[in-house]
């Protein structure tokens, strides 16, 4: 059975200060759903409330406050800074037979999760990917296009009934986001078109949800805007003016995951390669490229 540990600031839920000083948590969008869904699957909390002990009794007090009747195992309540992979390997073995690989780390900073990798654990930027982290399934980044006719909020509406998160809206026809291979798919069979990226864990940062600079744990730390520069197309099946130097190369990882899209769409008779007759359920393009990458381009909306 998986453990899976939460980070809390900017992951599970906002932090504030109340009138009277008192920390409060308010849960995230879809946090309560995944918890909801998860309820049978250990659960914990790796967050750094700050320095004293005080700090430490305010944020559990806000913690149960906010998520009553959830995080009730002690010896699941992992409190300190997170700057090596010490407090993960404490995590794990909190655990008691569980193995690193079956325990999960879900928190929005990159670095952080890296610690938690090298702990042996796996992990998740987003509560909305637990579930797939403990099933070693790969969230992606990747571009979603609008078609005309479709607004922002169908799209929000559509992802929050998959396994996707939007990242950042860059327009009203665009916007970035994290997908599983399952959440991409209902996404293309809702209508949007969706570019996958590289695995969410190839860049080094992952920014925040509207795109700003927000809290990470219950202290405030930098974080840095995440880079875009894995091989794919535009919304309109060019070729990405973005994609260059390093990124157009690609890593063997990123190559899979964009791959790994492609077939699914061939495997369903969504997809010819270029030069092929399209059928009544064609709606994409694919092209390999000289360097052996696939690309693909919309061809028509169902």
């Amino acid at each position: 059975m998986p453990v899976i540990f939460f980070d809390i600031g900017a992951t599970l839920a906002d932090v504030r200060t109340g009138p009277d000083g008192s920390l409060v948590l308010r849960p995230l969008p879809r946090v309560m759903a995944v918890l909801d869904a998860l309820h049978e699957v250990r659960q914990g909390i790796i967050s750094n409330p700050g320095p004293s002990e005080d700090d430490v009794r305010r944020v559990a007090a806000a913690l149960h406050t906010a998520f009553p009747g959830r995080f009730s195992d002690g010896a699941l309540l992992h409190w300190g800074v997170k700057d090596g992979r010490g407090i993960f390997d404490r995590a794990v073995a909190s655990t008691g037979e569980t193995a690193p690989d079956a325990c999960v780390f879900v928190g929005e900073d990159a670095q952080e999760r890296a610690f938690a990798r090298d702990a042996g654990m796996r992990t998740a930027a987003h509560p909305v990917f637990a579930l797939a982290a403990t099933q070693n399934r790969a969230v992606l980044r990747a571009r979603v296009a609008l078609p005309d006719g479709r607004d922002l909020s169908e799209l929000t509406t559509a992802m929050n009934e998959t396994e996707a998160v939007v990242v950042q809206t860059v327009s009203e026809r665009l916007a970035l986001a994290m997908v599983t291979t399952e959440g991409a798919q209902a996404l293309e069979r809702a209508g949007f078109t969706v570019e996958p990226r590289g695995p969410v864990d190839a860049t080094e940062t992952f920014p925040s949800a509207q795109g700003r600079p927000a809290a990470q744990d219950c202290s405030r730390r930098r974080r840095d805007p995440a880079g875009d520069t894995v091989p794919g197309t535009t919304a309109n099946g060019e070729k990405d003016p973005a994609v260059g130097g390093a990124g157009e190369q690609g890593s063997d990882a990123e190559r899979r995951a964009a791959e790994r899209f492609v077939t699914d769409l061939l495997r369903r008779g969504e997809a010819v390669f270029e030069g092929e007759e399209p059928t009544a359920r064609t709606t994409h393009v694919v092209r390999r490229e000289d360097d052996g990458r696939l690309t693909v381009r919309r061809l028509r909306f169902h």
